[in-house]
């Protein structure tokens, strides 16, 4: 399949989509050259490319009638995600959900009748890992 991320997407999803989907084409609204284009137009343009799913972090579009009367006669599959926090903190939760999710979404609509839309929940900032000082509470298994 053919995947175009919005412009509103960091770049940085480009490789590492690649990599994680390495038997779909990924590319980037900047690296076509259709920076600055207004979401109608790349909805409309994208399907006319052959594209077949969109990837964006724009979730307002589906509050705007005209933009979601353009997401439905693209009859691309639209991929949402929201970046909930600010700075890096809040990019890096945003990537990590949408880089976790998109095997499994590009699983599903492979299998899709027809279009869909999906939305990536983010990753919670509270509970992805847990740190351990071993001079004041080492672990059973650390050298004592």
């Amino acid at each position: 399949m053919r995947i175009l991320i919005d412009e509103d997407s960091p770049v940085q999803l480009l490789g590492a989509l690649r990599h994680l989907l390495p038997r779909h084409q990924v590319d980037h609204v900047t690296e076509i050259n259709w920076r600055g284009k207004k979401d109608r137009s790349v909805l409309r343009d994208a399907a006319n490319a052959g594209y077949e799913v969109f990837i964006t972090n724009d979730r307002n579009q589906f509050n705007d009638p005209d933009e979601c009367a353009a997401i439905k006669r693209s009859r691309l599959h639209h991929v949402s995600y929201s970046q909930r926090r600010q700075g890096l903190t809040g990019l890096g939760l945003a990537l990590g959900a949408v880089l976790a999710a998109m095997p499994m979404v590009m699983a599903e609509l492979e299998q899709a009748d027809g279009q869909r839309l999906v939305h990536i929940a983010g990753l919670s900032p509270g509970h992805r890992f847990e740190a351990t000082d071993p001079a004041r509470n080492p672990p059973k298994y650390w050298p004592r």
